[in-house]
C-alpha cells in the first residue's frame, strides 16, 4: 500500500515539475513549485511511517514551514517588483 502511495506522490511531483517549467504565467509556476514542496513533505512523512521513525515527521514539519515561508517571500518579492514597474511606467 505504501509503495502505491509513494509512486502516486512521485507521479504528481513529476506533473508539478512539468507545470513549473511549462506554466503560462509566473504565478502558475510558483504554485507548481509550492505543490512540489508539499508533495515532498508528504513523501517524507510516508517514508517515516514505512521506516517506523518518528523523526521523519519532524523533518517533514520543518520542511513544510520552510516551504511556506519561502513561498511568502517569493510572492512578496514579485509583488514588490510589479509595483516598482508600475511606478516607473506611470
Amino acid at each position: 500500500m505504501f509503495l502505491a502511495v509513494s509512486i502516486a506522490i512521485m507521479i504528481v511531483m513529476v506533473l508539478a515539475l512539468v507545470r513549473a517549467f511549462l506554466g503560462p504565467t509566473l504565478f502558475d509556476r510558483i504554485l507548481a513549485v509550492n505543490m512540489f514542496g508539499t508533495k515532498i513533505v508528504l513523501l517524507v512523512a510516508v517514508l517515516g511511517v514505512v521506516s517506523d521513525q518518528s523523526s521523519f515527521v519532524d523533518i517533514a514539519l520543518v520542511y513544510a514551514l520552510i516551504n511556506f515561508i519561502a513561498m511568502i517571500a517569493v510572492l512578496r518579492f514579485f509583488e514588490y517588483e510589479r509595483r516598482t514597474r508600475e511606478r516607473e511606467s506611470s
